[in-house]
């Protein structure tokens, strides 16, 4: 029996919950190397350093996110197969070669420190930082290019398998810097670089029986699949994951400038890993609606009143941890983190309550746009929300004066909220279109 005949919520909990343990062991693999950064020398700085670092990582890989939808919805058999493969070669190649000149310093300085204001003693661990993290886009490109396949052939644990080795590493070469004494910033970016690197090969290795299956698979409509045909399929969902990992230079810019920079540029990243936690629950629900909803369409109820489900159970989980004394808890317990900034992290969290159910709509809402071949939406309400975090923010920060940090908040509930508007009336046309 195909997976999608007589579906039930019991088997999209089976189906999901290895995508979502993927999700939270990545989500958790950040508060870990924090935890190291903020017990190691000039905490402070190389927490800032670290989370510049990572946001220009993030902002690199940003066109290789979707490679996963893309390789779940695209590939069939050995023609879609090879023509993707040969478009992720090309597009690792050309994020690498995009690494390398923001790597030049004479580059990198100006952008870190003339536009951000980034401190100089920030910048200079910064720079090393995202040239230690060079093997990273790259890999996690291959890594959700057979994840892909790994997704639509019903393997989903292997995805939490690679996940668990990922993890590994990170906590083996984590805890041996940090015994060395290495400088913080540079103990997190080798332990997230190896650790993405060793887990695309272990991916690899996982997908070789399903790449042997699928290149069995003769998909003759997709014969004449060119790099074109895929372009213009892809390019708006590099470019939702551009626009969307694009606001943290523009984050990080305003809080450079605004009160407490350097402390809000330190806890910024601790608040903000603390509730991708609970928003990876989120994340992986894309592909799951990709390959369950069914050829017919059939199974859109069941997955939207799944999708209602888990947006109440995150935010009540992230509720308990945001009100109660469990905040000072993971903050200076598990995080690590002086009086001084646990502090300041508090409000933003509470700001924040609401992101991880506003995570699991968006997700909902762009699977259903891809499952109708309509991803143009996706990119538009991406920029609506890259274009509501920067103006919450020059409001917040430039007119209002207001602390760094929770100047961000506020923001990325704003865009976020916006995004989600913006595809309400998208999400109904693309459930309309399948009833004609």
């Amino acid at each position: 029996m195909h997976l999608t005949e007589n579906l039930t919520y019991r088997r999209i909990f089976l189906f999901w919950s290895p995508l979502a343990l993927t999700w939270l062991m990545m989500a958790v693999e950040q508060p870990v190397l924090i935890a190291f950064i903020a017990r190691l020398s000039d905490a402070k700085f190389n927490l800032a350093a670290f989370g510049i670092a990572g946001a220009f990582a993030m902002i690199v890989e940003a066109p290789i996110i979707m490679l996963m939808s893309a390789s779940t919805a695209i590939v069939t058999g050995r023609h879609s197969y090879k023509k993707l493969k040969k478009f992720t070669d090309i597009l690792n190649a050309f994020i690498t070669g995009i690494q390398l000149l923001i790597l030049i310093p004479p580059v990198f300085r100006f952008i870190v420190i003339r536009l951000m204001g980034v401190p100089e003693e920030v910048s200079e661990l910064a720079h090393k930082a995202l040239l230690i993290f060079l093997p990273w886009a790259a890999s996690i490109g291959y890594r959700r290019f057979y994840q892909g396949l790994l997704i639509r052939n019903n393997l989903t644990r292997r995805v939490t398998y690679g996940t668990l080795v990922r993890l590994t590493v990170i906590l083996v070469t984590g805890l041996l810097l940090y015994t060395a004494g290495a400088k913080g910033a540079y103990t997190g970016a080798a332990a997230m670089s190896l650790a993405v690197l060793i887990e695309s090969l272990a991916t690899r290795l996982m997908a070789d029986s399903t790449i042997r299956s699928v290149m069995q698979k003769d998909d003759r409509e997709n014969i004449h699949m060119g790099l074109r045909t895929i372009l213009k399929f892809y390019y708006p969902l590099a470019l939702t994951s551009i626009l969307s990992l694009g606001v943290h230079p523009f984050v990080t810019f305003f809080l450079g400038r605004s009160r407490m920079a350097v402390e809000s540029l330190a806890v910024l990243p601790v608040v903000t890993s603390l509730v991708f936690i609970f928003r990876s629950m989120g994340l992986s629900y894309q592909e799951v609606v990709i390959a369950l909803i069914g050829e017919r369409r059939q199974n859109y109820g069941l997955l939207r009143n799944f999708a209602v489900r888990l947006g109440i159970i995150v935010t009540v989980l992230i509720s308990v941890l945001a009100f109660t004394p469990l905040a000072d808890l993971w903050f200076i317990n598990v995080s690590g983190l002086t009086k001084e900034l646990a502090d300041l992290s508090y409000l933003p969290l509470k700001i924040m309550v609401l992101l991880p159910a506003l995570t699991v709509l968006l997700n909902f809402q762009r699977s259903l746009l891809v499952i109708s071949g309509n991803t143009g939406p996706i990119s538009v309400a991406t920029a609506t929300e890259l274009a509501g975090i920067i103006l919450v923010l020059l409001v917040c920060v430039v007119f209002l004066g207001m602390t760094g940090v929770v100047a961000a908040s506020l923001a990325f509930m704003a865009g976020r909220a916006l995004s989600n508007l913006y595809l309400v009336p998208k999400q109904k046309e693309a459930v309309r279109s399948w009833n004609k």
